[in-house]
């Protein structure tokens, strides 16, 4: 079975407050993008990756894979209008029967093991979606009365990537036309007719989308560090 990564890294900077995109600031001295990438190929030695960038920054992701790896499993390709569009975009570089993971370039502290259980998960049920249970109380907005409701947080999982989904699955469920709603993979499979199966995925999977996320991200990559030093 073929593994293709789609790494999806056309998010900006504006809520950084960065110049540049937050997959390319630096966790200590590297790219954030480089964590994202270095862990994949780690994962599987037949993994496929297909970097997603924004054009104006093709050029950049370039440079990092020039530094740090080698071109033999990477292929780049334009990030589109849309998280959509841009999946689109690295699913039509996927070829044959594959496990495909869509997944954010700024989960950057991902695990070789969330990674193998998405795929061992996906290959018997078709698509496995990593999520985490919400923590802190919950409430329902309802805007129309000025109102709000609490909801039972056990209920509630917050959804993180990589979403994995077998290609047969995946690949015509992003045939089908954009609609606003969606935000992520599992919603246009949805939309698409099919369920999703969900699995656990890692409190430390965090998405750098601020700051603070950034410190966080360099806190828990020096107890990683240091775990792997002396272990």
């Amino acid at each position: 079975m073929n593994k293709y990564a789609i790494i999806v890294a056309g998010g900006s900077g504006n809520r950084m407050g960065s110049a540049v995109p937050k997959q390319f600031l630096l966790l200590h001295h590297k790219p954030v993008l480089y964590y994202t990438i270095k862990t994949f190929l780690e994962a599987y030695e037949d993994m496929n990756l297909v970097l997603v960038l924004p054009e104006e920054y093709a050029d950049l992701g370039r440079e990092i894979i020039d530094a740090y790896f080698d071109y033999n499993r990477i292929q780049i390709t334009a990030g589109g209008e849309t998280r959509f569009h841009s999946v689109q975009n690295g699913l039509r570089l996927v070829h044959g029967d594959a496990i495909i993971f869509v997944h954010d370039a700024v989960r950057c502290l991902v695990s070789t093991g969330l990674i193998h259980r998405c795929y061992e998960h996906a290959l018997q049920m078709g698509s496995a979606v990593p999520v985490t249970i919400a923590k802190d109380s919950v409430r329902l907005l309802n805007e129309e009365l000025n109102d709000n409701e609490v909801v039972d947080r056990n209920k509630i999982v917050l959804v993180q990537t990589p979403q994995t989904f077998h290609s047969r699955i995946l690949q015509p469920a992003f045939e089908i036309d954009f609609k606003e709603r969606f935000t992520d993979e599992a919603t246009v499979v949805e939309a698409y007719g099919l369920k999703i199966s969900l699995i656990e995925g890692e409190e430390n999977n965090i998405k750098i989308t601020r700051p603070v996320d950034l410190l966080i991200a360099e806190k828990l990559l020096e107890i990683s560090m240091r775990e792997g030093v002396t272990s």
